[in-house]
């Protein structure tokens, strides 16, 4: 198990979150993005790969931005 990196104390956790991203033109909401969690403190972390995966998400959003965007990570990576 993975400690947290921010209070040191935390165990992080496998979680599901929501991921929040302001492009030049609008707000992308992304739903159900896996992560780990503190169960301490709440300090949320996305592996690479997944970080991967956002960032094309978010490249191919901008491209048809409008002003807010919800996007399910399940549906959309």
């Amino acid at each position: 198990m993975m400690n947290c990196l921010l209070c040191k104390s935390g165990s992080m956790t496998p979680a599901k979150e929501s991921y929040f991203a302001r492009l030049k033109d609008c707000y992308v909401i992304i739903e159900n993005v896996p992560c780990y969690k503190c169960d301490q403190c709440g300090e949320t972390v996305y592996s690479a790969s997944v970080m991967e995966k956002i960032e094309d998400i978010l490249e191919n959003l901008e491209k048809i931005a409008s002003k807010i965007f919800i996007v399910d990570y399940t549906t959309a990576a």
